[in-house]
């Protein structure tokens, strides 16, 4: 039974997980949107959500514990200094996952594009 189990394995073992949502996550805070598959996305949404979060307080604590996930300090200093100020008075809700009328060629996996909310 999978009680209290949250989360989707995808997969995927856990350092794979992990090395997913954090090549995603640079993805879409570089280039503000991307398409994946909508488990994938779903999954996305929590990890990056969360990086602003930690962002939007902007002390060197934060940077660190953002730099911990990121590995890219120009990444690091675009989220603090263009990203994190954006959404200073909103409390949540930082991207938006909409599903697509398209599904990819090799398999069918139903798509769905992932972005960051204006």
């Amino acid at each position: 039974m999978r009680h209290l189990n949250s989360g989707r394995k995808l997969n995927r073992n856990s350092s794979h997980r992990l090395a997913l949502a954090r090549n995603q996550a640079k993805s879409l805070l570089e280039h503000g949107r991307i398409t994946t598959t909508v488990p994938k996305a779903k999954e996305l949404r929590g990890f990056v959500e969360h990086l602003i979060t930690v962002a939007k307080k902007g002390d060197l604590s934060a940077r660190r514990l953002v730099l911990r996930d990121l590995h890219d300090p120009a990444l690091v200093r675009k989220l603090f200094d263009e990203i994190a100020p954006k959404y200073a008075a909103r409390s949540g809700g930082y991207t938006r996952v909409l599903k697509l009328d398209q599904t990819r060629r090799g398999d069918g996996t139903p798509l769905a594009l992932i972005e960051l909310v204006d």
